[in-house]
């Protein structure tokens, strides 16, 4: 065999090599953008819509765009150049993000905040990534008879890239590698592939790798700046929270946040079992709707302020807690003072996959499985997660439900919706806002009371504190004037986007 054809079979599997990688990397790079965005935007369709319609327009750019190149440039030279500035192009998102993502935080439309993130964070690295095929099937092009071949080779090879790029972010890389380390990975990645397409340009190359590694030196100075600050960043299966030892009114405080906008959880470090936000003081209704309850199931434990407020002042009753994500109970045990103990158990899945395998009977249920007032499990507010919840409550059982939305108007629409599913499957239903009892316009913590069998008893008897919260009850009717929602129809994300 000649020395020109041993090349061009070593560059040819190289090509192949590239191919699969960067289909790797599209996929990879769309699965932790979801990631990046969450944080400021949400996950809600929206946000996955416009990070899937921008890579896919991008892509299609790029295919089209690759193809004109490489017809007029058919060399590995200029394949090595596009392949090194996709890796400069990733490694850019973690230079802007933040920039980017918190001006468009501020744009008051969701869908334009996603589309204009998506775009400015993703859509270059993309069109760049999806050159990377077309021009890979020109330079591998010997003979037009065999051309089909070797499109479908190539586009095949690309594909099963994508399909391993998926399966090693979704269960891999997202709950090992913290997103940013994810993302200068790709483009350290796409440095390498650069040298092995086109072993010459050393001085850019090595330019980029240069900046690959100052990037993965500054992430590492910010996160010892955010610890001396006491701030802990991390990546869980299903989110990035951050930890931060902060004040909240002026006292000393561990806070859980989801968003830089919003406080999920709390606690404070001296006093692990009080409970710090207003809205969460409302589940200690549970004593007030059913005196003698023995049992208690919480969906979304969060930093567990409830279950510790129920560990230190029940005794004698048993709570069972669904959380999603495990690192959030690791977290409530490290930073946030939980202790387990014989009268509580844990499970880490959905609340609605467990709702419908539930076979036990509890006499209190709560519901606090918002991640955010962005993010709001749409599958946990219809009629059918509600028949569940029924479903699983003794005779004379209650449900207590915290949702984050106005009640009156455009932005009530989610409240409105919300309340008259509960409505259409418990005979008494009662809304407590959290914060101003007579303001139905703005966007507030409302707490849903669902009783199965009585009405909310007068309060004379109770103590003080039961009665200022049996105070916020909504005096006025709540028109059914949206449609409840269900599994075939739940409209949870536009309503959202209304109320934001």
């Amino acid at each position: 065999m000649k020395l020109s054809q041993v090349v061009s079979e070593i560059r040819g599997a190289s090509l192949e090599f590239i191919v699969f990688v960067c289909g790797a990397v599209v996929m990879i790079l769309e699965l932790v953008g979801t990631r990046i965005l969450a944080p400021y935007l949400g996950t809600s369709i929206f946000v996955w819509t416009s990070l899937i319609g921008i890579i896919l327009g991008s892509l299609s750019l790029g295919y089209w765009w690759g193809g004109k190149i490489a017809d007029k440039h058919p060399n590995f030279r200029t394949f090595s150049q596009i392949i090194l500035l996709s890796a400069l192009a990733c490694g850019l998102i973690i230079v802007i993000k933040g920039s980017v993502l918190g001006f468009a935080g501020k744009i008051g439309d969701l869908r334009l905040g996603a589309v204009f993130s998506a775009t400015i964070l993703f859509a270059p690295a993309s069109v760049l990534l999806g050159m990377i095929s077309p021009f890979a099937v020109r330079l591998k092009m010997h003979n037009l008879g065999t051309s089909g071949a070797t499109v479908g080779q190539l586009y095949a090879i690309s594909t099963i890239g994508s399909i391993f790029g998926t399966f090693l972010a979704g269960f891999y890389l997202l709950s090992l590698v913290g997103n940013t380390n994810i993302v200068v990975g790709l483009a350290l990645a796409l440095c390498l592939l650069s040298f092995l397409a086109y072993r010459a340009q050393f001085k850019a190359k090595i330019a980029v790798l240069m900046l690959v590694f100052i990037q993965l030196f500054t992430i590492q100075m910010e996160n010892r700046v955010m610890l001396a600050k006491g701030v802990v960043d991390i990546d869980t299966e299903y989110s990035r929270v951050m930890v931060a030892h902060s004040k909240y009114h002026g006292q000393p405080a561990t806070l859980l946040i989801t968003n830089p906008s919003e406080i999920q959880s709390g606690s404070y470090p001296d006093r692990p079992n009080e409970l710090v936000f207003e809205y969460t003081k409302y589940y200690t209704l549970d004593k007030y709707l059913f005196p003698d309850f023995k049992s208690a199931l919480m969906i979304g434990g969060g930093a567990y302020s409830y279950p510790k407020y129920f560990l230190a002042n029940y005794p004698d009753k048993t709570l069972d807690v669904v959380e999603i994500d495990p690192m959030f109970t690791e977290l409530a045990k490290q930073y946030f003072g939980f202790v387990e103990n014989k009268n509580i158990g844990i499970y880490h899945e959905d609340g609605r996959t467990f709702l419908a395998r539930n076979d036990k009977k509890y006499d209190i249920v709560y519901v606090d499985a918002f991640h955010s007032s962005y993010s709001i499990p749409f599958h946990l507010t219809t009629r059918e997660a509600v028949g569940e919840i029924y479903r699983s409550l003794s005779t004379n059982g209650a449900a207590i439900i915290n949702t984050i939305s106005a009640i009156e108007g455009e932005k009530g629409k989610f409240f409105r919706a919300e309340f008259n599913t509960y409505k259409s499957v418990f005979p008494y239903v009662y809304a407590l806002p959290v914060s101003n009892s007579k303001d139905g316009k703005n966007m507030q913590n409302i707490v849903i009371v669902a009783m199965k069998n009585a009405k909310i008893a007068d309060p004379t008897d109770a103590d003080n504190q039961t009665k200022y919260m049996l105070s916020h009850v909504w005096q006025n009717p709540v028109p059914n004037d949206v449609p409840i929602l269900t599994d075939e129809f739940a409209p949870v994300d536009q309503y959202i986007m209304e109320l934001l």
